[in-house]
C-alpha cells in the first residue's frame, strides 16, 4: 500500500503520530487542513502547496517532541516533493513514481514502506484525479 504524492507532502511514520502526537491519530486528524491527510496504517501524509506551510507544519511538530533529522537522516517525519522525491535521506520510506489507472496523463509520485506493495494507493478523503495536480498542474503555486 502507498500515499499519494502531491506538490510537498509531510510523511510520518504512524508509529510517532499515535506516540507523539497528543491525543493520538483522531486528534492529529483533526488537527490538520481537511483534504490533506491520508494514511496507511504505518505512514500518514499531509499535503501543502507552499513551502513556508510545510517548515510551519514540521516546526510546530518538533515542538511536540517529533524529530525531523538526525544525523542527516530522517526519523519521525520525512518531506516528499512530488517533483524531486524525498528531500531527506530515509529508511523507512521510499518515494517512486507508478502508472495508475486513476491518473491517465501519467504515472504518479508516491511514498511507501520499503518492500511494501504499490497497490493500492491511498489517496486524502474526497480526492478525484479531476481535480488534482495530475490532472490540473496550474493549480500549483509553490
Amino acid at each position: 500500500m502507498s500515499l499519494l504524492i502531491e506538490a510537498l507532502c509531510v510523511v510520518l511514520k504512524a508509529s510517532a503520530v499515535i506516540g507523539k502526537f497528543p491525543g493520538g491519530f483522531e486528534a492529529f486528524a483533526a488537527s490538520v487542513p481537511r483534504g490533506t491527510l491520508c494514511a496507511d496504517g504505518e505512514l500518514v501524509r499531509v499535503g501543502f502547496m507552499r513551502p513556508e506551510d510545510v517548515q510551519a507544519f514540521v516546526a510546530r511538530l518538533e515542538r511536540l517532541g517529533f524529530v525531523a533529522i538526525r544525523e542527516g537522516k530522517a526519523v519521525d517525519l520525512v518531506v516528499a516533493d512530488e517533483a524531486g522525491g524525498l528531500l531527506a535521506p530515509c529508511e523507512w520510506a521510499e518515494f517512486a513514481r507508478v502508472p495508475w489507472i486513476c491518473a491517465p496523463l501519467g504515472p504518479v509520485a508516491i511514498c511507501k514502506r520499503p518492500g511494501a506493495d504499490v497497490q493500492p494507493i491511498v489517496t486524502p478523503e474526497g480526492w478525484l484525479y479531476e481535480t488534482s495536480l495530475g490532472e490540473r498542474p496550474e493549480l500549483y503555486i509553490g
